[in-house]
């Protein structure tokens, strides 16, 4: 052997270290292999779930959103029907008050009517009366006597009147 080597040594050596490595392949390799892949695996599938989750809560947002656009344009209409109908109340209300206004302004006007024709009436029939008695007291008696009593009884009805 040249140089002092001894291939059997060489090759127990290279079988022994052939032998470590396949054993340490299988005992240290694969299983740190397996739980990589299944921890890459673990986390792949959360990060998935992850996304999954903001997308759902993405469409569950917009979701929300369409709805409260929906309820502000439902409460604007509303709003605006109830001050429509607020308004029509009102001028109904305005012109019952309007109509009920001239009905007791007609009214007011025929019982003044009433009461000037029953006020006319009476004084006609005063001076009427006035008239008769003072023709009569003229004729009656004389004329200066007739004069005075005409006179008081003015006076009589005047303070009555």
């Amino acid at each position: 052997m040249p140089l002092n080597i001894d291939f059997q040594q060489i090759f127990l050596h290279l079988l022994n270290f052939t032998i470590l490595f396949g054993a340490l392949y299988f005992l240290l390799y694969s299983p740190v292999k397996d739980f990589m892949a299944k921890r890459a695996a673990y986390y792949e599938d959360m990060d998935n779930q992850a996304k999954q989750t903001l997308e759902d809560a993405g469409q569950v947002r917009a979701d929300y959103e369409q709805k409260l656009e929906n309820a502000a344009e439902e409460i604007r209409r509303r709003s605006e029907q109830a001050q429509q109908a607020a308004m029509e109340s009102a001028g109904q209300q305005l012109q019952a008050a309007r109509e009920e206004a001239a009905r007791i302004v007609e009214r007011a006007r025929s019982e003044a009517e009433a009461e000037r024709e029953r006020i006319t009436g009476e004084a006609r029939r005063e001076v009427s009366g006035m008239v008769m008695a003072a023709v009569e007291k003229l004729v009656l008696a004389d004329t200066a006597s007739a004069y005075d009593q005409f006179l008081e009884a003015a006076g009589e009805e005047r303070a009555d009147v």
